[in-house]
């Protein structure tokens, strides 16, 4: 006799997934974007106060900087700066730990 296959039943189970931190947590990720963070704030104060406190002197062609004035349109260029390499560092620092990582495997 042939057996016939049996239909699938349908049930509310929720299969177990496993843990979704692992890889975060491997890579260093938290440790990385710490440091990035911290790394992209100094560039960014050091090269604010270089520009705005003219600790170079005076910079050479003088313009018009509308509604904020000078100081406060490069502080949000020191933003940009520091979110830019603090994304820059903490990608580099998780690219070289994934790369470790994928050694020791």
């Amino acid at each position: 006799m042939v057996s016939r296959p049996q239909p699938a039943t349908v049930t509310d189970d929720v299969p177990d997934r496993p843990p979704t931190g692992g890889l975060v947590q491997a890579l260093d990720v938290p440790r990385n974007a710490a440091i990035g963070a911290t790394v992209g704030l100094a560039l960014a104060v050091v090269a604010y106060l270089f520009r705005v406190l003219e600790l170079f002197g005076p910079f050479a062609g003088t313009r018009e900087y509308p509604i904020l004035g000078p100081e406060g349109w490069f502080l949000l260029l020191a933003f940009v700066l520091a979110s830019a390499t603090a994304l820059l560092v903490a990608t580099a620092l998780t690219l070289v730990s994934a790369y470790r990582l994928s050694k020791s495997l």
